[in-house]
């Protein structure tokens, strides 16, 4: 099936428009092309006329009485249909530099948008902003039985690892995996390690490298696992072919339940990683709010780690100060007193700053 194009043109005015006269301006670029009209006017609202041609390809034209004049246009993905839209698109903006040059403060025209392309290039950033990546291959496209696991190929990031919508890991982002490890300020060698979630490997597989004394890392979905050890390798290296190695195993389970477990067992560890996703899966009922459940995380988290112990994990966009200000609030709700720290790292595929913490339990001085 053929994606669909949308084409934009905006002019901003510096004064506030005659409708009418832009309306009559370029009502006939329009009506040369064969293109069916119709029109709505309102006394205080300026005009809209939409255009549509035998081909299915239509145009709206919006004029607003404070200066804004919006054209859209939507086409068929083809040579001709493309040719024909961008030829469309100058002949507005020549007409309009004709007509009203002296009061044009701005012209944008947006890169096209596609919709309904068999490739989807559009991913949102964590505070809503659209960013089209340069996406040129469906790598790897499964439901589970937890979330959408697609891993897709970029030409700037390499293979990109998509959760459920949500951007997590891309080959080129060993500074996200450097960073919720403490960035080189830590020795892993001869210690107990606890990942929970990291299914595309990332983390345990630089951790390996360290020669520590034991990594246990906890994933629930083994397809996220399966995808990545087959097509995120830059990433992960071996370390995903089995699920256990010399200083290593990897659970297929809900890390709430783990964590009890080994709360219970009183086992402790030198590290706790949180990676799991932003919000969290598990199949326990027992969270009634995504903050009371990732409360609950760090709660168990810190019964693990050892007093002298530290916990890593991933915070937000550093533009979502409000998120961020409220996870710091359940820090301090702990069973437990604990101090944190925190640091921004720019990790490529994200194209935003990240926020990542460093808890640790409050010592009495």
């Amino acid at each position: 099936m053929a994606a669909a194009r949308h084409s934009t043109l905006d002019f901003m005015l510096s004064a506030t428009a005659d409708c009418n006269a832009i309306f009559k301006g370029l009502q006939s670029i329009f009506q040369k092309e064969g293109m069916t009209e119709t029109i709505h006017n309102w006394e205080n609202h300026g005009y809209l006329a939409t255009y549509v041609n035998k081909n299915g390809c239509f145009a709206n034209l919006r004029i607003y009485p404070h200066g804004l004049v919006l054209v859209d246009i939507q086409s068929c993905n083809d040579l001709n249909e493309r040719e024909k839209t961008e030829e469309l698109l100058n002949k507005v903006e020549e007409k309009m530099k004709e007509l009203f040059h002296k009061s044009i403060k701005r012209i944008k025209r947006l890169p096209v948008i596609m919709r309904g392309d068999a490739i989807d290039r559009y991913w949102p950033t964590a505070d809503g902003r659209l960013v089209e990546y340069d996406i040129d291959e469906v790598v790897y496209d499964e439901e589970s039985a937890y979330q959408n696991i697609k891993i897709l190929h970029s030409k700037q990031f390499g293979n990109i690892l998509i959760l459920s919508g949500d951007v997590n890991l891309a080959e080129s982002d060993l500074a996200y995996t450097k960073a919720i490890m403490g960035n080189g300020k830590e020795d892993y060698t001869n210690k107990e390690v606890l990942i929970l979630g990291g299914g595309d490997g990332g983390i345990l597989y630089e951790i390996v490298k360290m020669k520590p004394k034991m990594v246990t890392m906890v994933e629930i979905d083994q397809m996220v696992i399966d995808g990545c050890q087959k097509y995120m390798r830059k990433t992960c290296g071996d370390v995903l072919d089995n699920l256990k190695g010399e200083c290593y195993q990897v659970l297929i389970e809900d890390c709430i339940p783990v964590l009890k477990r080994y709360a219970k067992e009183e086992r402790m560890f030198d590290y706790v990683i949180n990676d799991l996703t932003a919000v969290p899966i598990s199949t326990s009922p027992e969270e009634d709010s995504t903050w009371e459940f990732l409360r609950m995380i760090l709660d168990l988290s810190m019964r693990v780690l050892k007093p002298d112990g530290k916990y890593f994990t991933q915070g937000n966009c550093v533009n979502l100060t409000e998120a961020l200000s409220l996870y710091e609030e359940q820090l301090g709700r702990l069973y437990c007193p604990v101090e944190f720290s925190k640091e921004v790292v720019c990790v490529p595929s994200y194209m935003e700053l990240w926020v990542f913490y460093t808890i640790w339990k409050k010592t009495d001085i």
